[in-house]
């Protein structure tokens, strides 16, 4: 037999023992147990983390192959890198965007020009922002131990540098927040550690409380935190005992509201209904709150503060409890209007 007779014949061998072993394969099934797809059934708000892992699919499966196996590696490579939801102000980087602060140290008690840069998916500063309630950026600190709040707006310099005057009034650890709206992405609300110091005692968290005193002002609450549902949540404002009417609109809105979560400080921003103090506010699981309310009366800002602590139905008060299985609470997209 000449040469390239016995070469077809080799190559038909081939192409038999592939298709048995194919054949039995495709009889016996996949060898194993992929890995499990994530169960947490939290609204997700953004999704570049899936995009990436799609990207990581592509690449494994090569161009021009029809190899099984690696389609199979691409699909669990998908499942084990798709995102879990997270609340917002908890990730100091987030699909490519990251809050880069020009210094995380600040002096106790000394007023600094505080700047800080949001890089986006390309190593860039960012330039471009959708307004947000008049506002291209809110920035908010908080203490670690939710006992002072800062609703501030950074001045925007050249090259995509932000910078406001800061002052952390005592000593300890802080956290700052980022709400943003880059052009071409989905809002989020970037979070990092700022650090004063000295000498640190963290306060207590205030008691639960529906009443708030500011400058004069009683602030009441009514209404609930439910996990995974949109508690509605009321308030009134009263000056001397009378009820106050005209509460003026600060950055679009009547009131803003942002309430975050006790031991980790995961992050809620919710606006009003139009003309009104009623907010519909979304929390990703039982546990304590503590809601910081801007308010705008004679022409003067103000922040009320209050301590709730949210249940399912069966834990509130007054309410029977309940056989039902419970869904799995969702997570808030970190900045609700």
């Amino acid at each position: 037999m000449n040469t390239p007779a016995k070469l077809v014949v080799y190559v038909s061998s081939l192409a038999a023992v592939f298709g048995a072993a194919l054949g039995v394969g495709n009889a016996v099934g996949e060898v194993g147990t992929p890995p499990k797809a994530s169960t947490h059934t939290g609204t997700a708000a953004h999704t570049g983390t899936a995009a990436q892992a799609e990207g990581v699919a592509q690449t494994e499966s090569h161009e021009g192959t029809a190899d099984h196996s690696h389609t199979e590696s691409a699909e669990a490579t998908k499942t084990a890198t798709a995102p879990q939801d997270t609340p917002g102000g908890l990730q100091v980087s987030e699909n490519g965007y990251t809050f880069t602060p020009a210094t995380n140290t600040l002096k106790t008690g000394q007023p600094t020009d505080f700047s800080f840069t949001i890089t986006g998916p390309d190593g860039k500063p960012v330039t471009g922002y959708e307004i947000q309630h008049e506002k291209k950026v809110h920035f908010i600190v908080v203490s670690r131990d939710l006992s002072t709040f800062q609703h501030l707006h950074p001045e925007e310099g050249a090259d995509g540098v932000w910078t406001v005057r800061l002052t952390l009034p005592e000593a300890g650890v802080y956290r700052a927040y980022a709400d943003i709206l880059p052009t071409g992405a989905s809002a989020m609300t970037l979070g990092t550690d700022l650090f004063a110091a000295g000498d640190y005692a963290p306060k207590p968290l205030p008691a639960v409380s529906r009443t708030a005193e500011v400058d004069g002002y009683t602030v009441s609450l009514a209404g609930d935190l439910v996990p995974g549902k949109a508690g509605k949540l009321t308030l009134t404002v009263a000056k001397d005992g009378k009820p106050v009417t005209d509460v003026q609109p600060y950055l679009g809105a009547l009131g803003h509201l942002v309430a975050l979560r006790a031991g980790d400080l995961a992050y809620l921003h919710v606006h009003p209904e139009q003309n009104s103090l009623t907010f519909y506010a979304e929390v990703p699981s039982r546990g304590d709150y503590r809601l910081f309310l801007d308010f705008k009366h004679q022409d003067q800002v103000r922040t009320a503060a209050f301590t709730l602590n949210a249940a399912t139905p069966a834990d509130a008060p007054g309410t029977a409890p309940s056989t039902a299985p419970t869904a799995e609470p969702t997570e808030p997209h970190g900045h609700g209007h």
